[in-house]
Protein backbone atom coordinates (compact mmCIF):
# COMPACT_ATOMS: atom_id res chain seq x y z
CA UNK A 1 0.00 0.00 0.00
CA UNK A 2 1.46 3.30 -0.88
CA UNK A 3 2.03 5.39 1.85
CA UNK A 4 -0.01 9.14 1.52
CA UNK A 5 1.31 10.73 4.30
CA UNK A 6 3.34 13.75 3.70
CA UNK A 7 6.66 14.61 4.52
CA UNK A 8 5.18 18.06 5.87
CA UNK A 9 1.94 18.84 7.15
CA UNK A 10 1.40 22.69 8.42
CA UNK A 11 -2.24 22.74 10.34
CA UNK A 12 -3.89 25.65 10.92
CA UNK A 13 -0.79 27.15 12.45
CA UNK A 14 -0.95 30.17 14.72
CA UNK A 15 2.12 31.92 15.64
CA UNK A 16 3.12 34.91 17.78
CA UNK A 17 6.04 37.01 18.56
CA UNK A 18 6.11 38.57 22.13
CA UNK A 19 2.12 39.66 22.02
CA UNK A 20 2.24 40.51 18.62
CA UNK A 21 0.02 37.49 16.09
CA UNK A 22 2.03 36.65 12.63
CA UNK A 23 0.51 34.04 11.31
CA UNK A 24 -3.03 33.81 11.51
CA UNK A 25 -4.08 29.83 10.04
CA UNK A 26 -0.91 28.45 7.48
CA UNK A 27 -2.33 24.94 6.23
CA UNK A 28 0.20 22.76 3.97
CA UNK A 29 1.13 20.03 2.91
CA UNK A 30 4.15 18.81 1.47
CA UNK A 31 5.76 16.06 -0.11
CA UNK A 32 8.98 14.28 -0.84
CA UNK A 33 10.06 14.90 -4.45
CA UNK A 34 8.10 18.19 -4.43
CA UNK A 35 9.28 21.92 -4.46
CA UNK A 36 6.88 24.11 -2.93
CA UNK A 37 7.86 28.55 -3.34
CA UNK A 38 5.86 30.37 -0.62
CA UNK A 39 5.81 34.13 -2.18
CA UNK A 40 4.57 37.37 -0.75
CA UNK A 41 5.24 41.48 0.33
CA UNK A 42 7.56 41.95 2.98
CA UNK A 43 5.81 41.66 6.76
CA UNK A 44 3.42 38.72 5.38
CA UNK A 45 5.08 36.27 7.76
CA UNK A 46 7.39 34.29 5.36
CA UNK A 47 10.54 34.49 7.82
CA UNK A 48 8.20 33.52 10.40
CA UNK A 49 7.13 30.44 9.03
CA UNK A 50 10.68 29.63 7.99
CA UNK A 51 11.87 30.19 11.70
CA UNK A 52 8.56 28.37 13.27
CA UNK A 53 9.15 25.03 11.24
CA UNK A 54 12.49 24.68 13.14
CA UNK A 55 11.65 25.76 16.40
CA UNK A 56 12.86 29.48 17.19
CA UNK A 57 11.96 29.88 20.58
CA UNK A 58 11.19 33.34 19.59
CA UNK A 59 8.28 32.33 17.47
CA UNK A 60 5.82 30.86 19.77
CA UNK A 61 2.68 28.88 18.55
CA UNK A 62 -0.64 29.72 19.86
CA UNK A 63 -2.40 27.35 18.03
CA UNK A 64 -2.26 24.45 15.28
CA UNK A 65 0.86 22.39 14.83
CA UNK A 66 3.34 20.68 12.64
CA UNK A 67 3.52 17.30 11.50
CA UNK A 68 7.13 15.93 9.86
CA UNK A 69 7.29 12.17 9.29
CA UNK A 70 4.11 12.00 10.52
CA UNK A 71 4.83 12.90 13.80
CA UNK A 72 3.93 15.96 16.26
CA UNK A 73 7.20 18.27 16.10
CA UNK A 74 5.54 21.43 17.43
CA UNK A 75 6.84 21.33 20.82
CA UNK A 76 10.17 19.57 19.71
CA UNK A 77 13.80 21.59 20.27
CA UNK A 78 15.59 22.96 16.95
CA UNK A 79 18.43 20.05 17.36
CA UNK A 80 15.91 17.30 17.52
CA UNK A 81 14.05 18.36 14.15
CA UNK A 82 17.30 18.53 12.74
CA UNK A 83 18.11 15.13 13.71
CA UNK A 84 14.51 13.80 12.02
CA UNK A 85 15.90 15.58 8.35
CA UNK A 86 14.60 19.30 9.06
CA UNK A 87 16.94 21.96 7.47
CA UNK A 88 16.86 25.91 7.22
CA UNK A 89 19.20 27.93 5.05
CA UNK A 90 19.44 31.46 6.78
CA UNK A 91 18.02 34.41 5.15
CA UNK A 92 21.36 36.16 7.10
CA UNK A 93 24.16 33.46 7.85
CA UNK A 94 26.00 34.64 10.96
CA UNK A 95 29.85 34.31 10.66
CA UNK A 96 31.71 31.88 12.98
CA UNK A 97 35.54 33.46 13.95
CA UNK A 98 38.27 30.79 13.61
CA UNK A 99 36.46 27.94 13.23
CA UNK A 100 36.39 26.74 9.53
CA UNK A 101 33.54 25.46 7.01
CA UNK A 102 35.35 22.01 6.96
CA UNK A 103 35.01 21.53 10.68
CA UNK A 104 31.69 23.62 11.03
CA UNK A 105 30.17 20.97 8.64
CA UNK A 106 31.82 17.80 10.43
CA UNK A 107 30.88 19.02 13.62
CA UNK A 108 27.17 19.58 12.28
CA UNK A 109 26.79 16.42 10.39
CA UNK A 110 28.10 13.78 13.68
CA UNK A 111 25.35 16.25 15.53
CA UNK A 112 22.81 16.22 13.37
CA UNK A 113 23.20 12.68 11.29
CA UNK A 114 24.88 11.03 13.87
CA UNK A 115 27.33 9.51 11.58
CA UNK A 116 30.27 8.42 12.99
CA UNK A 117 32.81 8.55 9.87
CA UNK A 118 36.66 8.38 9.86
CA UNK A 119 38.08 11.94 8.94
CA UNK A 120 39.19 10.23 5.63
CA UNK A 121 35.73 9.52 4.63
CA UNK A 122 34.39 13.05 5.72
CA UNK A 123 36.88 14.46 3.53
CA UNK A 124 35.52 12.49 0.68
CA UNK A 125 32.37 13.27 0.99
CA UNK A 126 32.95 16.99 1.45
CA UNK A 127 35.25 17.26 -1.54
CA UNK A 128 32.34 15.19 -3.84
CA UNK A 129 29.47 17.78 -2.69
CA UNK A 130 31.80 20.78 -3.38
CA UNK A 131 32.71 19.38 -7.06
CA UNK A 132 29.06 18.84 -7.57
CA UNK A 133 28.67 22.21 -6.46
CA UNK A 134 31.51 23.61 -8.66
CA UNK A 135 33.23 25.16 -5.44
CA UNK A 136 36.59 25.83 -4.74
CA UNK A 137 38.06 23.37 -2.11
CA UNK A 138 40.32 26.13 -0.59
CA UNK A 139 36.44 27.14 0.59
CA UNK A 140 36.35 24.88 3.38
CA UNK A 141 39.40 26.02 4.98
CA UNK A 142 37.96 29.25 5.59
CA UNK A 143 36.24 31.00 8.45
CA UNK A 144 33.00 30.35 8.53
CA UNK A 145 30.93 33.17 6.71
CA UNK A 146 34.14 35.56 7.62
CA UNK A 147 34.62 37.88 5.21
CA UNK A 148 32.26 36.21 3.05
CA UNK A 149 30.43 37.66 0.24
CA UNK A 150 26.59 37.31 0.09
CA UNK A 151 26.96 34.49 -2.65
CA UNK A 152 29.55 32.85 -0.98
CA UNK A 153 27.35 32.74 2.59
CA UNK A 154 24.44 31.77 0.21
CA UNK A 155 26.91 28.67 -1.66
CA UNK A 156 27.71 27.89 2.04
CA UNK A 157 24.27 27.28 3.34
CA UNK A 158 24.07 24.93 -0.33
CA UNK A 159 26.96 22.94 0.79
CA UNK A 160 25.32 22.73 4.39
CA UNK A 161 21.87 21.18 2.86
CA UNK A 162 24.53 18.89 0.43
CA UNK A 163 25.94 17.47 3.44
CA UNK A 164 23.33 17.22 5.73
CA UNK A 165 21.66 15.56 3.35
CA UNK A 166 18.05 16.40 4.98
CA UNK A 167 14.63 15.37 3.80
CA UNK A 168 12.93 18.60 4.27
CA UNK A 169 15.73 21.64 3.31
CA UNK A 170 13.57 25.25 3.62
CA UNK A 171 15.60 28.10 1.80
CA UNK A 172 14.47 31.22 3.37
CA UNK A 173 15.30 34.27 0.91
CA UNK A 174 18.39 32.25 -0.33
CA UNK A 175 18.12 35.12 -3.31
CA UNK A 176 18.49 38.09 -1.16
CA UNK A 177 21.42 40.03 -1.63
CA UNK A 178 22.72 38.26 -4.90
CA UNK A 179 23.69 39.28 -8.35
CA UNK A 180 22.55 37.58 -11.12
CA UNK A 181 25.69 35.40 -11.53
CA UNK A 182 25.69 34.30 -7.90
CA UNK A 183 22.32 33.85 -8.01
CA UNK A 184 22.64 31.17 -10.91
CA UNK A 185 24.94 29.05 -8.84
CA UNK A 186 23.31 28.68 -5.73
CA UNK A 187 20.42 28.06 -7.52
CA UNK A 188 22.31 25.31 -9.84
CA UNK A 189 23.79 24.10 -6.50
CA UNK A 190 20.19 23.37 -5.50
CA UNK A 191 18.99 21.88 -8.26
CA UNK A 192 22.07 19.58 -7.92
CA UNK A 193 20.70 18.23 -5.12
CA UNK A 194 17.23 17.61 -5.92
CA UNK A 195 16.25 13.90 -5.38
CA UNK A 196 12.80 12.23 -5.15
CA UNK A 197 13.72 11.57 -1.46
CA UNK A 198 14.00 15.41 -0.97
CA UNK A 199 10.90 17.82 -0.39
CA UNK A 200 12.24 21.93 -0.77
CA UNK A 201 10.30 25.05 0.48
CA UNK A 202 11.42 28.15 -0.95
CA UNK A 203 10.65 31.34 0.37
CA UNK A 204 11.05 34.60 -1.45
CA UNK A 205 10.09 37.71 -3.18
CA UNK A 206 10.51 37.60 -6.06
CA UNK A 207 10.47 35.63 -9.65
CA UNK A 208 13.86 35.49 -10.61
CA UNK A 209 14.92 32.38 -8.12
CA UNK A 210 11.89 31.03 -9.72
CA UNK A 211 13.53 31.24 -12.92
CA UNK A 212 16.08 28.79 -12.42
CA UNK A 213 14.65 26.54 -9.50
CA UNK A 214 11.41 25.42 -10.75
CA UNK A 215 8.72 25.18 -8.50
CA UNK A 216 5.80 22.47 -8.55
CA UNK A 217 3.33 24.30 -6.27
CA UNK A 218 3.13 28.17 -5.37
CA UNK A 219 1.42 29.77 -2.35
CA UNK A 220 0.72 33.14 -1.40
CA UNK A 221 1.24 34.56 2.05
CA UNK A 222 -0.28 37.90 2.78
CA UNK A 223 -0.82 39.36 6.33
CA UNK A 224 0.02 35.45 8.15
CA UNK A 225 -2.02 33.72 5.83
CA UNK A 226 -2.10 32.12 2.45
CA UNK A 227 -4.71 33.21 0.08
CA UNK A 228 -3.96 31.74 -2.82
CA UNK A 229 -2.60 28.23 -3.99
CA UNK A 230 -1.56 27.14 -7.78
CA UNK A 231 1.14 26.16 -9.74
CA UNK A 232 3.88 27.63 -11.49
CA UNK A 233 1.54 29.95 -13.30
CA UNK A 234 0.96 31.62 -10.36
CA UNK A 235 4.54 33.31 -10.36
CA UNK A 236 3.31 34.78 -13.69
CA UNK A 237 0.65 36.19 -12.30
CA UNK A 238 2.45 37.53 -9.76
CA UNK A 239 4.96 39.07 -12.20
CA UNK A 240 2.30 41.25 -14.18
CA UNK A 241 0.01 42.00 -11.36
CA UNK A 242 2.02 42.10 -8.12
CA UNK A 243 0.63 41.58 -5.09
CA UNK A 244 -1.67 44.13 -4.76
CA UNK A 245 -4.58 41.94 -5.72
CA UNK A 246 -3.81 39.88 -2.40
CA UNK A 247 -3.55 42.87 -0.35
CA UNK A 248 -6.92 44.59 -1.19
CA UNK A 249 -8.66 41.69 0.68
CA UNK A 250 -6.62 42.06 3.92
CA UNK A 251 -6.42 45.30 4.96
CA UNK A 252 -7.65 44.52 8.13
CA UNK A 253 -4.37 43.09 9.68
CA UNK A 254 -1.46 44.79 11.48
CA UNK A 255 0.83 44.94 8.66
CA UNK A 256 3.14 46.78 10.59
CA UNK A 257 3.59 44.58 12.99
CA UNK A 258 4.57 41.74 11.30
CA UNK A 259 7.32 44.33 9.43
CA UNK A 260 8.68 45.36 12.31
CA UNK A 261 9.14 41.76 12.96
CA UNK A 262 10.48 41.01 9.52
CA UNK A 263 12.86 44.14 9.72
CA UNK A 264 14.82 42.64 12.55
CA UNK A 265 15.51 39.99 10.22
CA UNK A 266 13.36 37.78 12.01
Amino acid sequence: MTNTTPLLRIEDLHVAVDTKPILRGISLEVNAGEVHALMGPNGSGKSTLANTLLGHPRYRVTAGRILFKGQDVTKLSPDKRAKLGMFLAFQYPVAIPGVTLGNFLRSAVKASRGDVMSAMEFRKQLRSKMELLRMDPAFAGRYTNEGFSGGEKKRAEVLQMAMLQPALAVLDETDSGLDIDALRIVAEGVNALLTPDIAVLIITHYQRILNYIKPDFVHVLVGGRIVESGGAELVQRLESEGYEPFLAGDRGFELSAVAEVSTNGR
